[in-house]
């Protein structure tokens, strides 16, 4: 399964909130995005004007990062939304807190969706009597 390996932190520094990857460090006082408001990177500290459409990508980038997916499993989800009835982003969002990790999060047997993730790979979750990976 792929998946982005950099630094979780890296993340919210670059998306401007905080995006809970790291669990407990996201709350206490380590977290990078408290100690560094700027943009990682060697010109992360300048300031740019951000079009509307720099927006839009920057809000896209935050659900597909604080939810662990890469851009194709994304867009996948995304026109499965569509093509649903109603509106698009309400099932968007629907879909993608209905994924086994994101519940396992939610039910607080992982402090952040990495570590749900690693539980429900690890076969360590059972779906009405049945062991799930997926």
């Amino acid at each position: 399964m792929a998946r982005y390996t950099e630094a979780d932190c890296r993340k919210c520094r670059r998306t401007g909130c905080k995006l809970f990857l790291k669990g407990e460090k996201c709350v206490s006082g380590k977290c990078p995005l408290d100690k560094r408001m700027t943009v990682p990177g060697q010109h992360g500290a300048g300031r740019h004007k951000v079009s509307e459409y720099g927006l839009q990508l920057k809000e896209k980038q935050k659900v597909r990062l604080a939810y662990g997916m890469l851009e194709r499993q994304f867009r996948i989800f995304y026109e499965k939304a569509a093509n649903a009835k109603g509106s698009t982003g309400e099932n968007l969002l629907r879909m993608l807190e209905c994924r086994l990790d994101n519940v396992v999060y939610r039910m607080g047997l992982g402090s952040s969706r990495d570590e749900s993730r690693q539980i429900v790979t690890h076969r360590h979750i059972a779906v009405n009597g049945r062991t799930v990976n997926i």
